[in-house]
């Protein structure tokens, strides 16, 4: 379980097996994503101090759209793993796990004296609520309109809500298809009441964290921290490689250039009965220590412990037979890629399992 404070939903809201199977079963779930810490960024010098402190490129980001990011130290490692919406206003709006929220903003908050460039923390000012699942769709179409429901990845809609604005984007948290909205905190009740109404299912921890290992969605403090290198937990997808210089980038860039990290997380199935924990390691079938396991869970879909894990670069291959030590037993499993479960967001990939409502 978390920390206390660091979620405000309960364990469940009754049926922890229900609430998982409305998500990947076809349906949608209502998760309050409301702990995580919202802040936003404005001035004249945003872009350039910005481009300066995380990994992706803050220039090439429309007005619009949104991105995902890293905060790296200069070793290169994570501080913080952060979504970067740049709204149509001009302000920058950063979306980061609440364990991370003081060190972004402290890390923001050092360049205000420097220049044009303002922090605001708006955590409690504005909610975070989360539909997840293949009908999100149909719900956000019935609530919010056409135009929000049709929203591409990586784009952001602002429509109204209760004539206060509402920035909404296509996001999965779970590797069903989904819609992350902003809403004023005043807002947020009388909007999940809205959703609810129109069939979405509130989605405890229990059920979601489920979920999210099944997606390989890695928590900050769980399955990386400031120990990793940013390219060992995050996709490429939040690093530019082609702009110009910011904190950490030289040992970034370097890793890239060479080929790849020494070890990347992964997910890993067990392929027979067995109750591994965080920090069980990872064997080859030769014996060799090769990794270790950051979360575990059962997957009711795959009817078998999962968990993620980092693991050496060569034994990062789909279907590779690794053993999982954990006290004095050892159980055989494999290593395969994320998500473990691909459901409505996308196409399945190679050595992931594909699941269809």
């Amino acid at each position: 379980m978390t920390q206390e404070g660091e979620w405000p939903l309960p364990r469940s809201y009754g049926d922890a097996a229900a609430e998982y199977a409305v998500v990947r079963d076809g349906g949608a779930g209502l998760i309050d994503l409301s702990a995580r810490g919202r802040i936003e960024v404005k001035g004249s010098e945003a872009v350039q101090f910005l481009n300066g402190l995380i990994t992706n490129d803050v220039k090439a980001l429309e007005l619009g759209a949104w991105m995902h990011a890293a905060f790296p130290n200069v070793q290169g490692r994570l501080i913080a793993e952060t979504r970067v919406l740049r709204l149509p206003s001009g302000r920058f709006l950063f979306d980061t796990e609440a364990t991370t929220r003081e060190r972004v903003l402290k890390t923001l908050e050092r360049f205000t004296l420097a220049g044009d460039f303002h922090v605001t923390d708006l955590t409690e000012e504005i909610a975070l609520v989360s539909l997840q699942g293949a009908r999100a769709e149909d719900i956000i179409k019935a609530v919010i309109g056409e135009e929000a429901a049709q929203v591409e990845r990586e784009r952001i809609a602002t429509l109204q809500w209760n004539s206060q604005p509402l920035p909404l984007i296509r996001a999965t948290h779970t590797a069903e298809d989904g819609f992350d909205l902003f809403v004023s905190a005043s807002d947020a009740a009388p909007l999940c009441e809205a959703l609810t109404a129109a069939g979405g299912k509130p989605i405890g921890f229990d059920a979601l964290e489920v979920l999210r290992i099944e997606a390989g969605v890695p928590r900050y403090g769980i399955d990386m921290d400031e120990t990793n290198v940013v390219l060992e937990a995050l996709a490429d997808d939040a690093v530019s490689f082609t702009k110009g210089c910011y904190i950490g980038q030289e040992i970034i860039a370097r890793i890239h250039w060479r080929g790849h990290v020494a070890k990347k997380l992964a997910g890993i199935i067990l392929d027979a009965e067995g109750e591994p924990k965080r920090d069980d390691k990872i064997r080859s079938v030769e014996g060799k220590e090769i990794g270790r396991l950051t979360s575990t869970a059962f997957s009711p879909r795959l009817g078998r412990v999962v968990a993620l894990g980092y693991v050496k670069y060569d034994y990062l291959a789909p279907e590779t037979e690794v053993r999982i030590v954990s006290g004095e037993a050892e159980h055989p499993a494999r290593v395969a890629s994320l998500p473990l479960v691909r459901g409505s967001w996308g196409e399945p990939l190679e050595g992931s399992i594909e699941v269809r409502a």
